[in-house]
């Protein structure tokens, strides 16, 4: 009977022994992840800190908005991992908008936004040769799939950013400006909706502009046309080039907040062959009103990369004589850039990522050449 109730007693006090162990490794996890999170702060998606890059809307307090397909925003950082607050419109109820991750300029996913309000787990590389990660989120998506808003970033170090490249471009064009149906990695062409492929982070415009260190801004609208749009659209270029949607929205542009350098001009895809006076005459008043807020940009034409031979004739002799008119009024800050073949193996004879990239080293050496860059 001793031995029995001395077995119990220790028995007990091993268990208290135990108890007693196992709280206080509890206590120990819980400090040690106190004090992990405690140092992360929020940081407003208006902290002075994140660097926009496109026609940003700011007049939603402390979140950004971005429209355009190919804005942007970035942010330093040398933690080993970040969290974004994304806020998706959700046009018409549904989730319709993805951003490119990049890292270091090396793209590491693309996210389609799932919810309306959505929290990114951002996971760095330990690289402890760097003195901070450069994060750069691109919206993929145009102004016809809503606006995407920077809520914040939650992380522990918000470091203050290196200057943005001093050298800006603006491309004014379509949906192959927008980079529509060049992205077939996870979703293949003819499934899906019609914004899965769109990726205009590897848009010709965006490539361009990385090559040659510059900012990007992607002025475009898919079906968008001069004189003429496709897809039953009701608006044409000069009637929103001065809009931060371009799409729907009423909010003017404000020209002085983005000077390019260059600006290039891709449209007549969806105009399709037109009367030659009268799109001749409506690209001349619309290269007018760029000049006007652009003085010093140089301003290069483009034909459609994806048109087929008879219309890629007509839009070459049309935007041939409209940069000589331009050069005879004493402008000569003009020029025009034929793609000598079709980049059509895309969705919807689109150009997809391989031919976005081969036209965007291609502009790039063309500009590289005007501007001695």
């Amino acid at each position: 009977m001793i031995m029995k109730r001395k077995s119990i007693k220790q028995f007990a006090w091993m268990y208290r022994c135990l108890c007693r162990w196992l709280c206080l490794c509890i206590i120990m996890l819980l400090s040690v992840f106190s004090i992990a999170h405690a140092q992360e702060s929020f940081y407003a998606g208006d902290d002075a800190r994140i660097q926009y890059v496109g026609r940003i809307d700011f007049t939603q307090p402390h979140q950004p908005r971005l429209w355009l397909p190919g804005s942007y925003f970035c942010f330093y950082t040398r933690d080993n991992q970040v969290q974004l607050i994304i806020e998706d419109e959700q046009l018409y109820g549904q989730h319709q908008n993805y951003l490119e991750i990049v890292i270091d300029g090396k793209p590491l996913q693309r996210i389609h936004l799932t919810r309306r309000v959505d929290t990114i787990l951002i996971q760095l590389p330990a690289d402890h040769s760097r003195s901070g990660h450069q994060v750069l989120i691109c919206k993929d998506t145009e102004s016809g799939n809503g606006f995407v808003a920077c809520r914040g970033i939650i992380c522990k170090t918000l470091l203050k950013p290196d200057p943005l490249p001093a050298r800006k471009i603006e491309c004014f064009g379509n949906s192959i400006t927008c980079g529509f149906g060049a992205d077939t990695s996870e979703i293949p062409c003819g499934k899906g909706a019609w914004y899965d492929q769109h990726n205009a982070y590897m848009s010709y415009g965006a490539v361009a502009a990385r090559l040659l260190r510059a900012q990007w801004h992607l002025s475009a609208v898919s079906g968008i046309g001069l004189i003429h749009s496709c897809c039953q659209m009701q608006i044409t270029m000069p009637e929103v080039y001065d809009k931060i949607d371009m799409r729907e929205d009423s909010l003017p542009w404000n020209f002085a907040n983005y000077q390019p350098d260059v600006v290039t001009i891709c449209l007549g895809q969806n105009d399709g062959i037109q009367d030659s006076v009268a799109f001749c005459k409506a690209y001349v008043q619309f290269i007018h009103a760029l000049r006007k807020v652009y003085p010093h940009a140089y301003i290069i034409c483009l034909n459609s990369p994806m048109a087929d031979e008879k219309l890629n004739t007509v839009l070459k002799k049309y935007i041939s004589s409209v940069c000589k008119a331009i050069q005879d009024e004493g402008d000569t800050r003009i020029s025009y850039f034929f793609f000598t073949r079709r980049y059509n193996h895309g969705c919807g004879q689109h150009p997809d990522v391989r031919e976005q990239q081969e036209m965007g080293k291609l502009l790039a050496a063309y500009i590289r050449s005007r501007m001695h860059w």
